[in-house]
């Protein structure tokens, strides 16, 4: 993911301190990406990951609680990136086409891309502890507000709580279809788990959105 942006009035010493962490996280987030890719998310260790990313497992373990963690950290970097994408989209598009074609550009732009999905995530992950829900939860609302942006422009007389009701309900119906994609994926027998291939769960993704569309 790209390096977050600094705080220029917080002074000179302190915006060297902001980089200096974002870049380390942004390090860390590249490092574990490519590390997954290669080696698989369970083979993969934490000091391996900081190891590839120049720093030591105490200093991983400053930015990221666990392994998961880091995955969920990438996970909820792209919902301001898809409240960016989906109101883009061009408004002949439905709804769910929006979120689907919006989610594929948003994730183009982190550095493990659609693969952070699937490839550390377990496929019924994003439900279950605190964090996990946490991150379901801001994953749906993400999407919901950037569909009430887009009704906003395509419908401002629409009354207020009919936008909020039709963009929530088709948010978090986009989610399921995500998670249905990631549970079809991981339960393929097969398929071969140590060259998953980002091209074989985007066509699953697009094929469960179409089913979504399907049953509207």
């Amino acid at each position: 993911m790209r390096a977050e942006s600094v705080n220029v009035e917080s002074g000179p010493e302190e915006g060297r301190r902001a980089r200096k962490k974002a870049a380390t996280r942004q390090a860390l987030q590249q490092a574990a990406a490519r590390m997954f890719a290669e080696h698989g998310y369970q083979e993969t260790a934490v000091k391996d990951i900081a190891a590839a990313a120049g720093v030591t497992e105490r200093t991983f373990f400053r930015y990221f609680p666990s392994k998961e963690d880091l995955i969920f950290a990438e996970i909820l970097d792209l919902v301001p990136l898809l409240k960016r994408e989906i109101p883009r989209r061009p408004s002949a598009e439905p709804p769910l086409s929006a979120v689907l074609n919006g989610l594929l550009t948003a994730a183009a732009e982190l550095d493990s891309g659609l693969a952070i999905l699937f490839v550390g995530a377990p496929p019924r992950s994003l439900s279950g502890n605190a964090p996990r829900t946490h991150v379901l939860t801001s994953f749906e609302d993400g999407i919901a507000d950037a569909l009430k942006t887009r009704f906003a422009q395509q419908a401002p007389d629409e009354p207020s709580h009919k936008r909020a009701l039709r963009a929530s309900v088709l948010a978090r119906a986009a989610v399921a279809a995500v998670r249905s994609a990631l549970i079809a994926y991981s339960s393929d027998s097969t398929g071969d788990a140590d060259h998953r291939s980002v091209d074989d769960f985007t066509a699953l993704l697009k094929e469960a959105f179409e089913v979504l569309r399907g049953a509207a």
